[in-house]
């Protein structure tokens, strides 16, 4: 399971810092995707190959399923750390987050979230607990 929130930079290669403790459940090689709300999503290998196979038994009649299908597939990249936990984040995924240089990676259970800090910090400004915690009673949630 992953959780906390680490502040790293991507160099001018593009390269990005896995944090240890996410290296240690990741392994060595894993997928970077894009993600909702702007950010993109890191799976270990296991939880990718779990996700993949939900979206390709969506019914392909389906254009909302294919469109779906399509945004996590085509927009997802196998990466592979190097000896110093680095990882080539492909130009694609970073202009699709807007990752420039300093970049938050956030554990949120099953996955990790690579967001721009600016974005980051914009998205928990405007965050309203109360509601949201209003919303996740009525799913069933109860803390």
């Amino acid at each position: 399971m992953f959780m906390s929130e680490y502040n790293h930079t991507i160099d001018a290669k593009g390269r990005l810092i896995i944090p240890s403790k996410f290296r240690e459940v990741l392994g060595e090689e894993f997928v970077v995707s894009k993600g909702m709300d702007g950010c993109l999503f890191v799976y270990a290998n296991e939880d990718w190959n779990a996700f993949e196979q939900k979206l390709t038994s969506l019914p392909l009649i389906n254009k909302e399923a294919r469109q779906f299908a399509r945004f996590f597939l085509a927009g997802a990249a196998q990466v592979e750390l190097d000896k110093q936990g680095r990882i080539l984040l492909p130009a694609s995924l970073r202009q699709f987050a807007g990752l420039d240089k300093e970049v938050v990676l956030v554990g949120v259970g099953s996955r990790i979230e690579i967001w721009s800090k600016d974005k980051w910090e914009a998205v928990n400004e405007d965050e309203n607990m109360d509601d949201i915690t209003a919303t996740m009673e009525s799913l069933g949630l109860t803390i």
